[in-house]
């Protein structure tokens, strides 16, 4: 071959970018549009709407999510998803970019933007198309929410500047009863060192209107009722964004006599799910005032805790629901003395890990291992208050599998799939 021919054909090979190269994902069908992808590559799971043709893809074992779009916007978005990722924050992992795609009779086609899939996550539509699980509407509507407020108020932290904030830009997990949010599109994103309270205000306000809209469309969609004031909602936002905001790094002023106020501010953020890592201190020259300010808080409080004692690796609030199981479990064996790394073990060993293992097969797609742990502890709580005495948890797992669990949608492909 010529040397100008070759020259030709290596500006038009196909390129893969990766941190962690799969060599699965150059078996996959890039030179077809990917709206025109199909089985067995696309994975029929739900997925949010996008300005951008997306596919949720299997590459044998691993599933991930491809989205087309220009060369320099799929670069900065996975550099930056790389960012939040070193900063641990909740956010889609980036798998790799590819450019150079063709189709067989030459026709250029977009750069493709390679995402790890979350297991276990939903967009917001599939949560209402699903039925809200008890709650209203109304009720999971301000869950999201509350859901889209901490993962805001935690990139702000970190100094990132969303500039897209609305629900279609998330995915949600379940979270012991509640949601936890993940950034999905960062397309529009900018890291600093440090956000003006200009940036703060402006991603809020965007979120106010995009999240409006989104209401607006889901009852269009009769997806909820137009009972539902889009304005109450929106205004939440806002209230939740500040009253969260200054708990994380508000000023607190007292006398040198109330010095208990350092560790109740300390204890009021760990019990929101955060650490101080720094506290800022000043006493006036002659200590008549102490004033207290948060540098630096980090969110998984109750993650690291568990993490730390079991290895389990959860969200934060099922975090927290299981340390409150592992409690209990301490206080009823009267364990109160022994090493609690040690009771935590025998916990794992004797509750947590043999009820998950009584989740058949062909349901542990549904809800992740944690999750399920916690609507078994729920679903014991209704059997004992309704047969008046406390239900052996056993009982009330099989009970939950037989009733409760085989009901739910599957939720995870990974999980399906194997």
């Amino acid at each position: 071959m010529a040397t100008g021919a070759r020259d030709r054909s290596a500006a038009h090979a196909m390129r893969v970018v990766a941190h962690r190269p799969d060599p699965n994902l150059l078996r996959l069908p890039w030179g077809v549009p990917l709206e025109e992808w199909g089985e067995p590559h696309v994975v029929p799971l739900p997925r949010g709407i996008s300005r951008h043709v997306v596919r949720i893809v299997r590459a044998e074992r691993e599933v991930y999510a491809v989205k087309e779009t220009q060369e320099p916007i799929a670069f900065r978005e996975y550099r930056l998803l790389r960012d939040l990722q070193r900063l641990g924050l909740p956010a889609v992992v980036p798998a790799a970019v590819v450019t150079g795609r063709r189709t067989p009779e030459g026709e250029d086609l977009p750069v493709a933007l390679v995402t790890r899939h979350l297991r276990f996550s939903l967009p917001y539509r599939s949560l209402f198309g699903q039925g809200s699980r008890g709650r209203n509407a109304q009720e999971l509507l301000e869950t999201l929410v509350d859901a889209l407020v901490v993962l805001l108020a935690r990139l702000h932290l970190s100094g990132f500047f969303w500039g897209d904030v609305s629900l279609s830009n998330v995915l949600f997990r379940r979270s012991a009863g509640d949601l936890a949010a993940y950034l999905v599109d960062a397309e529009t994103g900018e890291l600093h060192p440090e956000l003006t309270d200009g940036q703060r205000r402006h991603d809020v306000t965007l979120g106010t209107e995009n999240v409006f809209a989104e209401i607006l469309d889901l009852q269009a969609g009769d997806l909820m009722s137009t009972d539902v004031d889009p304005h109450l909602v929106v205004d939440r936002i806002t209230e939740r964004y500040e009253d969260l905001w200054g708990q994380l790094t508000g000023t607190e002023e007292f006398t040198p006599d109330e010095m208990w106020r350092i560790e109740q501010r300390v204890a009021r953020l760990n019990d929101m799910g955060f650490d101080v890592a720094e506290l800022d201190i000043v006493a006036d020259w002659n200590g008549s005032t102490v004033r207290i300010q948060p540098r630096v808080v980090e969110s998984g409080h109750h993650r690291r805790e568990l993490l730390g004692l079991t290895g389990m690796d959860v969200e934060d609030n099922q975090a927290r629901r299981l340390l409150n199981d592992l409690a209990s479990f301490t206080a009823h064996h009267d364990l109160g003395d022994e090493d609690r790394g040690i009771v935590a073990g025998r916990w794992l060993t004797t509750v947590y890990e043999p009820i998950t293992a009584m989740i058949p097969h062909e349901l542990r797609g549904r809800l992740e291992p944690a999750e399920v742990f916690h609507e078994i502890l729920e679903h014991r709580w209704y059997l004992s208050e309704r047969a008046g005495r406390e239900v052996d948890i056993f009982d009330a797992a099989r009970s939950y599998i037989d009733s409760e669990l085989a009901q739910r949608p599957v939720e995870d492909a990974v999980t399906d799939a194997q």
